[in-house]
């Protein structure tokens, strides 16, 4: 076995990726507040062509160092944008159609494993505080939360691994291969 060379994974450029067809999600990053995460978010939203990422609150924007240190130039292909409330931006991806999903410990929480994305709809989905969670006030403002199952003794996973469980599962789901 030997490894793919740059030229082999026959990756488009930053031109022909903004152009290329994107899939139907957005991500909403509810004051996170580690630019570590917001940089591993950018690079995970870029390895699934993720429609946008909406940055809200305090959540740190790019150009950052340390965000640039885990996007590693993701900044420079995923479309972006700051809101500085969280509301106001999920009002708006309700106005634009889209079904705002919370990934947070909570009631009547779907378990992942039990979440089918529907291939007729767009989703956002909100990924909150490293401590906090998602905003009380946005919980209320939700159409469905998500739950990833854990067994370990931590209440929670670090916010940029859930962003990979979570995107991979709807990608995967969505049959986009």
């Amino acid at each position: 076995m030997q490894k793919l060379s740059m030229e082999q994974l026959n990756r488009p450029d930053i031109d022909s990726f903004k152009i290329q067809d994107k899939t139907p999600i957005v991500i909403l990053l509810d004051n996170v507040r580690s630019m570590h995460n917001v940089g591993s978010a950018f690079r995970t939203a870029d390895g699934f062509a993720i429609k946008k990422i909406i940055l809200c609150g305090i959540t740190g924007t790019p150009p950052h160092r340390e965000i640039e240190k885990t996007a590693l130039g993701a900044t420079n292909s995923v479309d972006w944008e700051h809101q500085k409330s969280t509301v106001d931006a999920v009002a708006q991806l309700k106005r634009e159609g889209y079904k705002i999903i919370a990934i947070e410990q909570a009631t009547d929480s779907v378990s992942l494993q039990d979440a089918y994305p529907n291939k007729d709809e767009k989703y956002a989905f909100i990924f909150g505080n490293e401590v906090h969670g998602v905003s009380d006030e946005i919980m209320s403002n939700v159409d469905a939360c998500i739950e990833i199952p854990q067994f370990g003794t931590k209440h929670s996973l670090n916010v940029s691994v859930t962003i990979g469980i979570v995107l991979w599962h709807f990608v995967q789901k969505l049959n986009l291969f």
